[in-house]
């Protein structure tokens, strides 16, 4: 006769049927493919935050134009010898920079302009090699976690389209009477970059966490926050644009007195130009009075934004917002600085470079208001 068995004992494992491995575990394979990601998106975004500086120091060098083709692979190589680098040059004496401007600059200072635009180009050449590495490995290895390709395919295709428009901004220079690049088509390819840049911070902060972890935090988001966060964003890519036109056109010189534009609130030549909407784009200086005033709204945003969630519970949300607001105030100090220096290299290279922490600050902020660490602050926010 069968012993009855009990409803509650032990079960020997070894007689149970194997459960199955599934493809991603909480804490294992998917977890490290999502840090093994951050860390390769993190490489990518240190390339594309140098490409974006090595071109606003090769802006500020008036070094854009001294190639003149666009080679994407056997561009690479610089010339190799003293007949390469006479070809290089004479390419350069055909274009209007050289015979407006630059017609007494010899070899030498020919090398030196090369040498600024290379390096710009090389650096963005190394970050496409390494996105299609990157995303190749993953890929061909199944590490991508689901959903994530398409994502990790958009910013290489955004790449691809920067690399394209910032041929289509050098060629603006190349023919007629320019000596520079056209600032629109410029504004174009700095916006692109910074849109980039925005998009694999974001990435990173994403993989950087656990599906799980999102989940449950993403139920305690502070609408508002994130609202608000997305007018700083909005904010910021105005300002990035009018800061690009600013750029294009030279406007940062010839108003060196802050906080009057050389004793005027408006400049009486601001609207100087005809037909009327063409102010905006090439007129420095409404140029530089609508990126002046811009800036003192963001700043005011910045500040807005911080007071109203000054309170919020979450630690994260708070201190985020309180960051940016700072970091607005600093660039708006680099900003005068750099106009009553009538635009001093450093400190415009300065004012770049700070843009770009901006805007991963207010990513990071936006973040932190949809996905907030769960860690309220104590009452009285002590």
């Amino acid at each position: 006769m069968q012993k009855k068995r009990a409803i509650f004992e032990d079960v020997d494992s070894s007689s149970s049927a194997p459960a199955a491995t599934p493809r991603y575990r909480i804490g294992g394979g998917q977890d490290n493919s999502r840090k093994a990601l951050a860390v390769w998106l993190a490489v990518l975004l240190a390339l594309v935050i140098a490409t974006v500086i090595s071109g606003g120091l090769t802006r500020i060098a008036d070094a854009g134009l001294a190639i003149t083709e666009w080679k994407p692979v056997t561009g690479a190589l610089p010339p190799l010898n003293a007949e390469a680098w006479e070809v290089e040059f004479s390419k350069y004496k055909e274009i209007p920079e050289y015979s407006l401007q630059n017609k007494s600059i010899g070899l030498s200072e020919f090398k030196y302009l090369y040498w600024w635009e290379w390096g710009h180009r090389q650096i963005a050449r190394l970050a496409g090699i390494v996105w299609l590495l990157g995303f190749g490995w993953f890929a061909v290895r199944r590490k991508v976690p689901p959903g994530w390709t398409s994502r990790l395919l958009l910013i290489g295709v955004l790449g691809g389209a920067q690399a394209a428009i910032g041929w289509w901004m050098v060629s603006s220079g190349l023919q007629g009477r320019m000596v520079d690049v056209a600032s629109y088509r410029l504004a174009l390819h700095l916006s692109l970059a910074f849109a980039i840049i925005a998009l694999i911070s974001w990435s990173i902060l994403k993989l950087a966490r656990s599906e799980s972890d999102l989940l449950q935090s993403r139920r305690a988001s502070d609408r508002r926050a994130a609202f608000l966060s997305s007018m700083l964003i909005a904010a910021f890519f105005l300002q990035l644009l009018l800061g690009a036109l600013v750029a294009g056109i030279d406007a940062g010189q010839g108003f060196p007195t802050w906080p009057l534009m050389n004793g005027e609130v408006i400049p009486s030549e601001a609207f100087g130009y005809e037909p009327l909407w063409t102010n905006v784009f090439e007129n420095p200086a409404l140029a530089q009075f609508n990126h002046r005033i811009i800036g003192y709204a963001f700043l005011a945003l910045a500040a807005l934004a911080w007071f109203k969630v000054r309170r919020n519970p979450y630690r994260s949300i708070k201190n985020s917002f309180a960051i940016v607001a700072a970091f607005v105030l600093v660039q708006v100090a680099l900003g005068i600085s750099a106009a009553v220096s009538n635009a001093a290299w450093g400190l415009a290279a300065l004012h770049q470079i700070a843009a770009v922490i901006l805007l991963l600050l207010i990513v990071q902020s936006k973040f932190s208001a949809i996905y907030p660490k769960l860690k309220p602050l104590k009452r009285g926010g002590q």
